[in-house]
């Protein structure tokens, strides 16, 4: 009976690992009818074998149903806290601490990360529960979720794994990804997330899993908790043995014997800070000798073998002299701070976003307030609210404007509920026209050279295309109806030329960033290009129902609705009649697109200046050829491209012997010719 009884709970566990990869990863790993025969498998002995039957077994609960509980479940060993400190001579009261009861010991540095601090239990080498930090004794059970996040092992690549080990680490959003993120929000009319940190945190806490599978969660291990089943005698040996089992490691992490050595890392990352993919509040420094760890022990909150160095917030105060609007692309009117000019995060800043009417009220800002403002990065300047203590009694509300402050139409909510307030005048508002004339040549979309704000007022006011329908029939004729385009003696302009080579190029993009450029609300990079490996041309885009749209992976129906919308409406089905005769690509072009995996397995980091590529143009020659590029160097690392002024992953990849490309070998590699 007992044997009947494990095989029955083995059966159980299999189906529901199964499941997941099947309902929520949408990659399963075994066929259909394999999982046919484990299923019929458990029916059967649980219909011969009532009484041993699971009240919470797979076969009485809907497969599709996979949703996470948040239980509260107890650490095997606390997760601690770590005391912080703010100036060197904090931080050297803390060393001389340390000093007095241990000697010569090595200082391993690494980043803090503003993320979700998070603990990974492995069991015989598997993962078998990830909790959050909670109070440090209990936390929420956030397992299926975790278990989505890319580069988490859900088996360990040990030949003699730990019977048991607690690994710790922390759940970021990168950088990019989260602008990404909080475009596509703001765009759909709600409130983006604060910053990566709360982002993370939000797309973790998902009851459906499958949410937090759609978002680019990563994760970086630090430490460990509770081991059964191996023996380690410093961090820095985890750290090694946790890199070979697959958990991902940093590569930034460093072990010095001199303190000047300590404060150098320190201040180069408070200097570097935003250079990295995600964002960091200081360096976290232990001794790295467990022994030495043990002899210095820990108070009842933290360990007094770490400290954490935290670096200077980023926000500052300054007047708001007025709130103004900005109307967008799709017509979206969004309040923005106009401010005494302040230097925060490296940069001078006179305008940080508001959001909407609402986001304004909640905060409580009154025009002439004193506020506080942060910026992050490469994160837009947000007013994070008002210092009431310096109000004078002179400040006013903001009130919203009923007209558009461009072109005089009334502005009104797109649908009811709906917090954005927009301008219906899509076809012929300047200010709608000049955004997506701007967006069509940026990064994100079309990557046109000299198409910016002022190039593309020129060509609004000079009256030389009345919308984008006319942007890729321009000669160099046209373009010298406008000054931004021609010398003083009438002749075209070097930005002319450029401008005219760089419209003949952009016909060619991939057909995603075609997609993307038409500025149909909601659709981004991500949705764009998941539409164009279903569907493969923008006609079979435009002719879609909502229902075939709304089951492209990563779509739904709310950009599904959009697209359907947008090309109902006669002027946009013009506008790409117009780019289709001009010669813009309008079918995916599929030996381009995918013949071509040569850099499959190989994954590409690029460092320094290149001068024949632009940074995008670069990641997208590597994945197009079905290689990765990623934004940190390892030992997993294929090959590092250097350009001019490289930074750091350059002399990562030395340390480690990854293979160094300069811009000449990597072209090469790029044509198919072998590196000597």
């Amino acid at each position: 009976m007992s044997q009947i009884r494990q095989r029955m709970s083995a059966l159980s566990e299999q189906i529901r690992e199964h499941q997941f990869y099947y309902y929520v990863l949408d990659k399963p790993v075994i066929s259909d009818s394999e999982f046919d025969k484990l299923w019929r498998e458990l029916v059967e002995l649980e219909e011969a074998n009532p009484e041993l039957r699971d009240p919470h077994s797979p076969t009485l609960e809907v497969g599709g149903g996979i949703e996470t509980t948040f239980a509260q479940s107890d650490h095997l060993k606390a997760m601690m806290s770590l005391d912080n400190v703010f100036d060197t001579n904090e931080f050297y009261a803390w060393s001389e601490r340390v000093l007095k009861d241990v000697e010569a010991p090595t200082w391993l540095c690494e980043l803090k990360i503003d993320g979700l601090a998070i603990n990974l239990l492995y069991e015989e080498g598997k993962l078998t529960k990830a909790l959050t930090r909670g109070n440090g004794k209990t936390g929420e059970d956030v397992t299926l979720n975790v278990k989505t996040i890319k580069g988490v092992p859900h088996q360990l690549q040990a030949k003699v794994p730990p019977r048991m080990i607690e690994i710790r680490g922390e759940v970021y959003f990168p950088l990019a990804e989260f602008n990404e993120l909080n475009s596509a929000i703001a765009e759909s009319g709600k409130v983006p997330f604060a910053n990566p940190r709360n982002a993370a945190a939000g797309s973790l806490r998902q009851k459906d899993p499958k949410v937090s599978a759609s978002r680019p969660l990563r994760l970086l291990v630090h430490g460990v908790g509770a081991i059964e089943g191996a023996d380690f005698s410093s961090q820095s040996d985890v750290y090694e043995a946790l890199a070979q089992w697959g958990l991902p490691v940093s590569s930034r992490v460093a072990t010095f014997v001199d303190l000047k050595e300590v404060l150098a890392y320190i201040d180069k990352y408070q200097s570097e800070r935003h250079q990295l993919d995600h964002e960091i509040d200081g360096v976290v420094v232990k001794v790295n000798e467990f022994a030495k760890q043990l002899q210095l022990g820990a108070t009842s909150r933290a360990p007094r073998w770490a400290i954490a160095v935290k670096f200077p917030p980023e926000e500052v105060v300054t007047r708001l002299l007025d709130i103004k609007v900005s109307v967008g692309r799709t017509g979206r009117v969004t309040p923005f701070a106009h401010m005494e000019p302040v230097k925060v995060a490296g940069s001078t800043i006179t305008n940080a976003t508001l959001h909407n009417q609402e986001e304004v009220e909640r905060k409580g800002i009154l025009i002439g307030d004193f506020v506080v403002i942060r910026k992050a990065g490469d994160v837009i300047p947000e007013v994070l609210g008002p210092v009431k203590s310096k109000r004078t009694g002179a400040e006013r509300a903001f009130v919203m404007p009923k007209k558009c402050p461009d072109c005089g139409t009334t502005l009104r909510a797109i649908s009811e509920g709906d917090v954005d307030i927009r301008c219906p005048n899509a076809q012929s508002c300047p200010a709608q026209l000049r955004e997506r004339l701007y967006y069509i040549g940026s990064r994100s979309a079309l990557d046109i050279d000299v198409l910016g704000i002022e190039a593309a007022q020129a060509l609004l006011e000079d009256e030389i295309v009345k919308d984008e329908g006319d942007l890729f029939d321009l000669t160099l004729s046209d373009l010298m109806k406008s000054d931004f385009f021609k010398k003083k003696d009438g002749s075209a302009s070097a930005i002319a030329t450029r401008f005219i080579d760089a419209l003949e190029r952009a016909k060619t993009r991939p057909l995603w960033r075609v997609l993307v450029s038409l500025s149909i609300r909601h659709v981004g990079p991500t949705a764009a290009q998941a539409l164009v490996r279903t569907f493969g041309s923008i006609p079979a885009i435009a002719t879609a129902s909502s229902e075939e749209l709304s089951a492209v992976d990563g779509v739904g129906p709310t950009i599904a609705n959009a697209i359907v919308e947008w090309f109902e409406i006669p002027w946009h089905a013009q506008i790409v009649e117009q780019w289709e005769r001009a010669g813009v690509v309008m079918v995916e072009e599929q030996k381009a697109a995918h013949a071509d995996q040569r850099f499959a397995g190989l994954t590409f980091v690029l460092t320094g200046t290149l001068s024949g590529f632009t940074r995008e143009a670069a990641d997208e020659a590597i994945t197009s050829r079905g290689g990765k590029s990623a934004s940190s160097v390892s030992k997993k690392t294929s090959y590092v491209v250097v350009g001019d002024s490289p930074g750091s992953k350059y002399d990562k990849a030395i340390e480690l012997g990854v293979t160094v490309l300069d811009e000449a070998a990597f072209v090469k590699l790029l044509g198919g010719t072998e590196i000597e």
